[in-house]
């Protein structure tokens, strides 16, 4: 049983992509387009804050609610790192990995929130 939302393994991996990002972000052009940078920073922050903040909250379905915020959360990192790429912020290797990272991310949380509603349901 799980008690604390640092357990839960989507919470886990969505703190990982953050760590991934800022890094990625540091060793980059992208650092110095502050907008762009703090945006993509932000959403990935989003993603594990609402995690947090679902599983804390008092029901299951507030708990889904936050899970598809997350969830687009997620989707906005990716629509953003395919910018970054086209930019040229992130060279080709850099760009793949982060999206599947992302993308994988994307999957658990998708996953966990369908875990959740057939809780709901039963």
């Amino acid at each position: 049983m799980i008690t604390r939302f640092e357990e839960l393994e989507a919470w886990q991996i969505a703190r990982e992509l953050t760590k991934r990002i800022y890094f990625a972000v540091s060793e980059s052009k992208l650092q110095k387009d502050f907008r762009f940078r703090d945006q993509i920073c932000t959403a990935s922050l989003s993603i594990g804050s609402n995690i947090a903040e679902g599983f804390e909250r008092a029901s299951k379905k507030e708990f889904v609610h936050f899970l598809m915020i997350a969830k687009g959360s997620c989707a906005e990192v990716r629509s953003q790192l395919y910018s970054a790429f086209d930019v040229g912020y992130f060279s080709e290797d850099k760009f793949k990995s982060l999206m599947e990272y992302a993308e994988r991310v994307g999957q658990i949380i998708g996953a966990l929130r369908v875990s959740v509603l057939k809780r709901i349901k039963s």
